[in-house]
């Protein structure tokens, strides 16, 4: 039975979107699951991946910049706009696959895609019943208290614009040791320990500042317990799976027998 799920990889640039949506593909392509990739970036150049629907077969941000007079980042901007007027072209080709896993790798700038109206009306006019948003937080940045927090917080705002079902997503585990990779799984479950960690750091805000921002981010449910993923040797890659069949519980388990 085909499921059509919609996975949304999204992050802050040089989080690993792109390698991650290749190893995702991988990993399903060696488990008999059908998956295609869809790049959503019109700027992408190098990708590590041959996608099967490319909106850069519709926009072409040399042509926007040629054409408009911009510079690389206004024409940026103009074409994460222009994603929206090619919604309806780009999903009758999704939809010629028939494919179980749709695999979205979204604009590099995160704000291009999660801050702006086209990538909100992209999500609902693609995919209104089963989508889910795999948010990627930069492993090096992880790795500072503060870092941490902040990128939580782009999560919330991330879940906040788009609202739809989320996966927080520690990307490019193997770049970290496994001390680091505990320490930051148990900033992601005890706020008692990240909030020392913050008010132990030189730069941090003051201690006042920092238990509102772990209150406010407990409360809205960004508080929850990351997936380590090594896009390297796929570890982790079954856990989000596992994840999102769990999600969409209507769903049937292709892996099963």
């Amino acid at each position: 039975m085909k499921q059509e799920i919609f996975m949304y990889f999204i992050g802050t640039a040089g989080s690993g979107k792109s390698t991650l949506t290749a190893s995702m593909q991988q990993w399903c392509t060696d488990r008999a699951l059908d998956a295609i990739i869809v790049n959503l970036d019109p700027g992408a150049e190098n990708l590590p991946y041959d996608p099967d629907v490319d909106i850069r077969d519709w926009i072409s941000l040399r042509e926007v910049m040629e054409t408009n007079k911009l510079g690389p980042n206004g024409a940026q901007i103009a074409c994460a706009d222009m994603i929206a007027l090619n919604t309806e072209d780009v999903k009758q080709s999704i939809n010629s696959f028939k494919a179980d896993y749709i695999l979205l790798d979204t604009p590099g700038q995160l704000e291009l895609f999660v801050f702006r109206e086209a990538g909100k009306y992209t999500v609902k006019f693609l995919s209104p019943e089963k989508s889910v948003l795999c948010y990627l937080l930069d492993p090096l940045l992880s790795k500072s208290a503060s870092g941490f927090v902040s990128q939580l917080l782009l999560a919330i705002t991330t879940n906040f614009r788009l609202n739809q079902p989320q996966i927080n997503i520690l990307s490019k585990a193997d770049l970290l040791s496994k001390k680091q990779q505990a320490l930051i799984q148990r900033w992601s479950l005890d706020t008692e320990e990240i909030y020392e960690a913050l008010c132990s750091e030189e730069a941090t805000l003051h201690r006042e500042m920092s238990e509102q921002l772990l209150t406010l981010i407990k409360d809205l449910g960004g508080y929850t317990k990351l997936i380590a993923i090594s896009q390297k040797d796929f570890s982790g890659i079954e856990d989000l799976y596992t994840t999102i069949q769990q999600q969409f519980e209507g769903g049937e388990d292709l892996l099963k027998d």
